[in-house]
Formats: C-alpha cells, sequence, structure tokens
C-alpha cells in the first residue's frame, strides 16, 4: 500500500449496494363480501433498489420515493384484495419497478400472522400462535424470485431421539444417551424456481412434510432429521429449487431426584432456554447455484 493511500491522501469513495424502504407496515385486511369474514394479518417491509447515488452524495431527492409513499402503497393495493403473501408482495414489487423508471429492483417480505376461529364463529377470532409463515420476493433486471417460510413452528418428540458417537476431550462432559427429548423451533425458508406457484396449496404441503420429517425420522443427531426434513419436501414438490433450515436444539435436562428419595425414570425435565445448540443447513437439488442471490439480503441460513 502506497504512503497516499495509507493516509487516504489519494482514497476515493464510493457508494457501494444500497436500498431504502418502509420497514414492518401492519395490515389487516377483513374480507366482508359475506356474513362469514375473513381475516389476513401482514406485517410487511418494501425496499427499493435504483439510481439513489445523488441521494446520498448530494442530498437531492428527485429519484427517492418517500417511504411514507411506500407505506400507502401497501394499503392501496390491499383495498383490491390480498392473496397469497407471495402474490401480494409481486404485485407490490411489480407496481413500483412499473411506476418509476429508475427503480430497478428491489426486496419486499412480509410475515403472515394465523386467525382461528372462536367456535366456528363468523367474525370473532383467536390469534394462533404456532408459527409465523413468511415470505421474500426480490425483483431485479433478470426477473422476479420468490422465496416463502415459515418461523416458531414449535415440535418436540419424547423419544425416538439418540446422541452418542461424538468425540470426547477434557471438556466434555455431555454423557451420551440413546433416548433423549428432542425440541425445536423451526424456521424454514424455501426458493421457488418460477412465479407460477399455488402458494397456499405448497406452503401447508410443505408444513406437513416438515412435520412428518420431524415426527417419523428415528434421529441419530439434528443434523440428521433436518436433512430428512428437507429431503422430503424436494422429492415432494419440484416447485421448489432448495430448502434452507434453522433449527435451535431446545434441550431437555433430566433431573436429579435422587436427593429427594425419588428416582426419574426419564419423565421430569428441566427446559433449558440457553445456551442452545443451533443447526443449520440448505438441502439443495444437485447441481443448483449453491449461493443464489436473493439469500445475500437474508441473514444467516434463514
Amino acid at each position: 500500500m502506497s504512503a497516499a493511500a495509507s493516509t487516504g491522501a489519494s482514497t476515493r469513495v464510493v457508494l457501494g449496494p444500497n436500498q431504502y424502504g418502509k420497514a414492518e407496515v401492519r395490515l389487516v385486511k377483513i374480507t366482508r363480501e359475506t356474513d362469514r369474514h375473513q381475516i389476513q394479518d401482514l406485517n410487511v417491509t418494501s425496499q427499493l433498489h435504483g439510481d439513489f447515488e445523488q441521494a446520498h452524495v448530494a442530498g437531492d431527492n428527485a429519484h427517492v420515493v418517500a417511504t411514507d409513499t411506500q407505506k400507502n402503497t401497501v394499503y392501496a393495493l390491499a383495498r383490491d384484495g390480498v392473496g397469497t403473501p407471495e402474490e401480494f408482495l409481486l404485485r407490490l414489487g411489480r407496481y413500483f419497478t412499473g411506476r418509476f423508471d429508475w427503480i430497478t429492483g428491489g426486496r419486499w417480505s412480509a410475515e403472515q400472522y394465523f386467525w382461528d376461529r372462536i367456535n366456528d364463529h363468523d367474525h370473532a377470532f383467536s390469534r394462533n400462535k404456532s408459527e409465523v409463515r413468511t415470505a421474500v420476493v426480490g425483483i431485479s433486471e433478470t426477473g422476479a424470485t420468490v422465496v416463502a417460510g415459515l418461523q416458531g413452528l414449535t415440535v418436540l418428540k419424547s423419544t425416538g431421539s439418540e446422541f452418542h458417537g461424538f468425540p470426547r476431550d477434557r471438556y466434555t462432559t455431555l454423557q451420551e444417551t440413546t433416548d433423549r427429548i428432542l425440541a425445536t423451533d423451526v424456521t424454514a425458508r424455501w426458493r421457488y424456481r418460477s412465479t407460477e406457484v399455488d402458494f397456499d396449496a405448497v406452503y401447508a404441503n410443505v408444513r406437513s412434510l416438515l412435520l412428518k420429517g420431524f415426527a417419523e425420522t428415528h434421529s441419530l443427531a439434528l443434523q440428521q432429521t433436518m436433512f430428512q426434513m428437507g429431503r422430503l419436501v424436494l422429492e415432494a414438490q419440484p416447485e421448489i429449487e432448495e430448502i434452507r433450515m434453522s433449527l435451535p436444539n431446545k434441550h431437555h435436562f433430566a433431573v436429579d431426584l435422587q436427593p429427594f428419595g425419588l428416582d426419574n425414570p426419564n419423565e421430569v425435565f428441566f427446559a433449558a432456554d440457553r445456551p442452545y445448540g443451533l443447526i443449520e443447513a440448505a438441502i439443495q437439488r444437485e447441481g443448483s447455484p449453491a449461493n443464489h442471490k436473493i439469500w445475500a439480503t437474508m441473514p444467516g441460513f434463514c
């Protein structure tokens, strides 16, 4: 490195990749076409890509579509219906890229929260907290990419799980076991091959396959269970190119009841919330790109 460069005398500072938008726009859409109402509850984020250099380097806002405008557009487009989260994000992204010449693409994401009917009531609901449905849409000059997913799907097996054969050193205290509780909060994201998908039907089937893989795999490690869950999805769903998962190992430790003169035949446990093991992986079709650009805007594996 030259002296001038090391002192910053000849360094030219330029703008790198950037995006901006409105985060976490809370949208609740009630469909009242009949006396039996429908509710859709979304948390939407809009992020635009394009020619915004002058806004950064000169404070010129001529190309800056206000984040408040992005928020209002979410609500305006919802007036005509939401559909699936993926379909709504595609509409949102195509609106901005079609409306403003200098917007070349962007990233739009949503979380969907579920509501159950109270006693099958027509217009009374209770919040279902079993999971959150997620969707991300990326649009660029090469087209649109859709990533769907779920998070917070808590699952547990009371047996059918082992963990042994791992290396030991002077700091290893964990005992091997052939019968343990296996529990996790499933976060999964899957990338579609196209945008022409029955998103609701595939979501329901992927969720079912993930649960099936977790339940029916006799687990020798959470890594093995994760791979089997992903394999089932790819084998059953040709629309999906790859699936990525993040599974925290929600540890359950048998409580020592001997100080109280009691035995514990693997029935009483302490559920530890931290620290926890964190198992993450991508399960892909052979030959698929290892790092599609859509993942660059998403943290970690998910």
